[in-house]
């Protein structure tokens, strides 16, 4: 089913880096310097993929439409930006299946829906991007995920089309604007999924419990 699959693409947050305790951290240091007690990371993990918007909501129970709400966002940005990469880790296997993607010369990139503000830092803080043909955010194009102009920006970035880009993604709008470019989708359900998500409905073309299970389906393409 990979057979004709000449490059990998991965969302960035909850798919090749598990980023969600220094999100969760930026949004607790909040609560704490307003002297509201600490919140587990266990309750912030499930919205780290929604970024801002889900770490305010666990803290403070506000959406966009609070008045607050812009300020609350850009603390929360400072906050994070300060600390990136304090507690953020890249998943077991991931550095793996990079290693094996570059052994095969197939080029791979990121497509987040993270601003660049925070993307191009982190990406070059952690040696693991060096290596990434294309690194596109959530602000490189009009739109971001679930509309499919990154992933058309990315396979451009690429030189390839889009038919022969795989995505992984651990969020439906991942899927939905992989497979709105033409490309064929990977849902990875070790991100940051909540109880109730079912991932069976997002129409993947395929799905993987570990980045280990991407290096299982490479092998037999």
């Amino acid at each position: 089913m990979l057979s004709d699959i000449r490059a990998v693409l991965f969302d960035l947050d909850g798919t090749l880096i598990d980023s969600a305790p220094d999100l969760g951290d930026a949004a607790d240091k909040m609560r704490t310097d307003r002297g509201l007690p600490s919140l587990p990371e266990a309750l912030y993990r499930p919205m780290a993929g929604a970024g801002a918007r889900g770490m305010l909501k666990v803290a403070f129970d506000i959406t966009p439409e609070h008045p607050s709400y812009e300020a609350f966002r850009e603390e929360f940005f400072v906050n994070y930006e300060r600390a990136m990469t304090v507690r953020t880790y890249i998943f077991d296997g991931v550095i793996d299946v990079i290693d094996a993607l570059r052994q095969r010369d197939m080029p791979w990139g990121v497509v987040t829906n993270k601003m660049a503000r925070f993307t191009d830092p982190l990406t070059q803080a952690m040696p693991l991007f060096s290596s990434a043909s294309a690194i596109v955010s959530g602000d490189t194009t009009a739109h971001a995920k679930p509309h499919p102009a990154p992933m058309f920006e990315a396979a451009r970035r690429l030189g390839l089309s889009p038919e022969v880009c795989l995505y992984v993604g651990d969020d439906e709008r991942d899927i939905v604007a992989g497979r709105a470019a033409g490309m064929r989708t990977m849902a990875a359900s070790y991100g940051y999924l909540g109880e109730k998500t079912n991932i069976a409905s997002w129409g993947a073309d395929l799905h993987i419990d570990s980045p280990l299970n991407l290096l299982q389906w490479l092998t037999k393409a």
